[in-house]
């Protein structure tokens, strides 16, 4: 049995390539177009946001306060950052809809818009981080949660 042999116009090729580049490149800049920094920046930016999305989760105090700022994890009325944290999770489950905003956030964060400006960012979530503006600071050689 002979195979007949497919022929596709050099044009054809073209527009197939052109439009699974278009596919490939459209999420990363669909994102770029939205966000301001360098994309190790936003990257930074959003990987803190998701390990403090991921310690409220797990109900995780300690880790919760790895990613706030110098000023916030410090003791305060004898109570250490994560002592404050612990309990201020507790609390928090209690809260209807808690859970599911976290959750809203955690989904939101890969693409969420992060605008870098010198040494302060911002990350656009659904709900706020720690109550506040959802504001990071560059410190400790990394992104920290301000509050």
């Amino acid at each position: 049995m002979r195979r007949k042999a497919l022929h596709i116009s050099p044009r054809r090729t073209l527009v197939a390539l052109a439009f699974v580049a278009t596919l490939v490149a459209a999420p990363a800049s669909a994102l770029a177009e939205h966000s301001r920094g360098t994309p190790e920046q936003i990257a930074w930016v959003r990987r803190a946001a998701s390990n403090f999305v991921a310690a409220e989760l797990q109900g995780d105090g300690a880790s919760a306060c790895s990613i706030l700022n110098a000023p916030l994890r410090a003791t305060e009325h004898n109570r250490t950052c994560a002592q404050r944290w612990d309990a201020r999770l507790a609390k928090l489950w209690h809260e209807p809809g808690a859970r599911s905003r976290l959750h809203e956030d955690r989904r939101a964060i890969p693409s969420a818009t992060v605008l870098v400006e010198g040494n302060t960012a911002t990350i656009d979530l659904p709900a706020p981080l720690a109550g506040g503006p959802n504001r990071f600071l560059w410190s400790e050689n990394c992104w920290m949660l301000e509050g």
